[in-house]
């Protein structure tokens, strides 16, 4: 009896342990429940990212059937250019010193731009790497004024709403400095708008999806290297995001369920009374670290 007694709080501990153990587990189990039950809303998140509009897709899990593509890529010899220290350090500033010029313009003149200058751009953009070399990118150049101010219509409602209402008092008093608002002019007046679709997947001859890897980095630098080329043509643009446009600009585009809108150029001639906010970049010392 006496051994009984002296054993009763080492039980009584132990009873206690255990119970903590399995409330802790069911508390645990009951958020994650919570957490995979609620969609908190982040209403700043692009629409495009859920687009599904049209053309219902088989999802195909489990698929590990090979893509069909070559085993093997010929390598063919390559020799790159060649240039003396002084030569690179001279084509290199002069290629910072245009890039340098390089600003976001929102006041687009009508005029007339060759189309062959764009046809070059985007065959420049083209030359990008991408994941596994699968060349992830639709360029859709509009010219039709019709169809310019349909794509400025569905801009412009979207974005009264999002800086009304998606984009939170923090980001809209961050733009007012810039003095942007959901009025999209230069939609119309730009001689181009150039909509770049990052593919999510390809298609292969006999139907069934073929992976497109780090689409969105490798549509992205394409994108970098059509700002590039722009500049290097003399033309001009603005970056658009046209956020929650996605699915209804690819409906009225009549792009594939598997292209998703990530970037929108309206490209031209600034306009002769064309202004561009006081901006500054950062000095070399604050974007790199040499280790």
């Amino acid at each position: 009896m006496a051994l009984f007694s002296s054993l009763t709080p080492v039980f009584i501990a132990i009873i206690c342990v255990l119970i903590g153990v399995i409330m802790k587990k069911t508390n645990g189990e009951k958020e994650k429940r919570d957490t995979e039950s609620k969609h908190p809303s982040r209403p700043w998140v692009d629409e495009d990212l859920k687009d599904g509009t049209d053309h219902p897709l088989e999802e195909e899990e489990g698929d590990e059937e090979w893509q069909g593509l070559e085993e093997n890529v010929a390598h063919v010899p390559f020799t790159g250019e060649r240039y003396s220290e002084a030569e690179m350090i001279k084509r290199s500033q002069t290629f910072y010193e245009l890039l340098n010029k390089r600003r976001s313009v929102r006041f687009l003149s009508d005029e007339p731009v060759p189309r062959e200058v764009i046809d070059n751009v985007i065959k420049t953009a083209g030359t990008s790497p991408s994941g596994a070399h699968t060349e992830p990118w639709t360029f859709v150049v509009v010219q039709n004024p019709d169809l310019k101010h349909k794509i400025r219509e569905i801009v412009e409602e979207e974005e009264e709403i999002n800086y009304k209402k998606r984009m939170g008092d923090r980001w809209v008093n961050d733009l007012k400095r810039l003095r942007t608002n959901w009025i999209k002019e230069y939609l119309d007046t730009a001689p181009y708008l150039i909509l770049i679709f990052k593919q999510v997947y390809g298609r292969l001859p006999n139907g069934k999806k073929k992976t497109h890897y780090y689409n969105e980095i490798s549509v992205s630098i394409a994108c970098g290297i059509l700002l590039a080329a722009l500049q290097n043509a003399g033309l001009y643009t603005v970056t658009s995001t046209p956020l929650n446009c996605g699915p209804q600009l690819r409906v009225l585009l009549q792009r594939p369920a598997n292209e998703k809108l990530l970037l929108l150029l309206p490209v031209g001639y600034p306009k002769k009374d064309a202004t561009v906010p006081a901006l500054t970049r950062k000095p070399l010392e604050d974007i790199m670290v040499v280790m």
